[in-house]
């Protein structure tokens, strides 16, 4: 896809998010924040503005999107909403937790947001950026992340304008994001059951413990392609890049946390939410620093460290090889 568009940016005032629902209601395509990372938004219900998604990031066709509601309510549109799913999003939305689950035949969704497959991925956003452009508009976003298909994801306006500038419409600007990993992703099965398709925010072990009733989710590892962000290679730096580290080689740019000192840090005082936090800005930094390796201190095994290590397995496997957190 060439350079066709002369891409604004725009405050996220009351203004900038009433040019946003225009843009959007005539099929264009708005980078928005959200509370996890900022996503390429584009009415869902839309083939031919879904379709300038998939060209302005270059994602492939097999990969499903999420779609971004306003509630609950919203969300049983398109969706076979059934009692598991209700307990699911019951102290988890808004936020930063998607449902895959069973399709409406009459969801009047456009066919690539869900990839040929029998389900949707469900989102409602707590941002309140993200809150009044849905309260704005009368159908859902698709709104995968808003970088080129592979790369690093965004959490401020400059690092969407990274790759996305001259491919899309508007950036929403709402300032720098707060989760900084994405979504955590939940598939409901036909029985009932849960199972983690993702590792995000949301500790879906702690869900568990306050809904005794549901089945424990499994963990990450299904073949089928059931959910954004389950390519092996995702993330990407453009950089060969070691994890576990804590004595970087000296042509490494070194990412630190916690005790482990580095060119920059994910958390100097060992927080697993402010490291996820600055995740993405740590390595869009790696990325540019003339270092041509990037080396990354451990992180620990558990509750958003679980989110932040499969991204960082991501980010560190070449193309066309399989990751360990895949």
């Amino acid at each position: 896809m060439d350079r066709k568009y002369v891409t604004e940016t725009v405050l996220a005032d009351e203004a900038g998010i009433a040019r946003a629902a225009d843009i959007l209601r005539d099929g264009g395509l708005v980078a928005v924040p959200t509370e996890t990372v900022y996503g390429l938004a584009a009415r869902a219900d839309s083939e031919e503005a879904v379709a300038r998604i998939f060209a302005a990031k270059g994602r492939p066709s097999f990969n499903p999107l999420i779609v971004h509601v306003r509630d609950e309510a919203q969300a049983a549109h398109y969706a076979q909403w059934d009692d598991a799913a209700r307990v699911a999003v019951a102290t988890t939305w808004p936020g930063p937790l998607t449902l895959v689950v069973p399709r409406r035949p009459d969801a009047g969704l456009a066919s690539a947001v869900t990839a040929g497959l029998p389900t949707v991925a469900l989102r409602c956003p707590a941002h309140p950026v993200m809150q009044e452009l849905l309260g704005r508009v009368d159908f859902p976003l698709a709104a995968p992340s808003a970088n080129r298909s592979g790369f690093i994801s965004p959490t401020s306006a400059q690092h969407v304008l990274t790759s996305l500038d001259g491919r899309i419409d508007m950036v929403l600007d709402g300032g720098v994001t707060q989760a900084g990993v994405e979504s955590t992703i939940l598939a409901i099965r036909g029985d009932g059951s849960w199972e983690e398709l993702r590792a995000g925010p949301v500790d879906l072990d702690a869900l568990h413990r306050q809904h005794r009733d549901a089945d424990m989710p499994g963990r990450t590892g299904r073949a089928t392609l059931e959910a954004p962000g389950q390519l092996a290679s995702h993330y990407s730096p453009g950089k060969p890049m070691r994890l576990g580290v804590t004595d970087p080689h000296a042509d490494e740019f070194m990412i630190g946390f916690g005790a482990v000192e580095g060119d920059v840090t994910l958390s100097a005082g060992g927080d697993l939410t402010e490291a996820a936090s600055n995740l993405y800005a740590c390595l869009h930094l790696a990325a540019v620093f003339g270092k041509p390796r990037i080396a990354v201190a451990p992180v620990p095994e558990e509750r958003v460290g679980r989110a932040i290590n499969d991204r960082l397995r991501r980010a560190a496997t070449p193309p066309g090889q399989s990751s360990s957190g895949s």
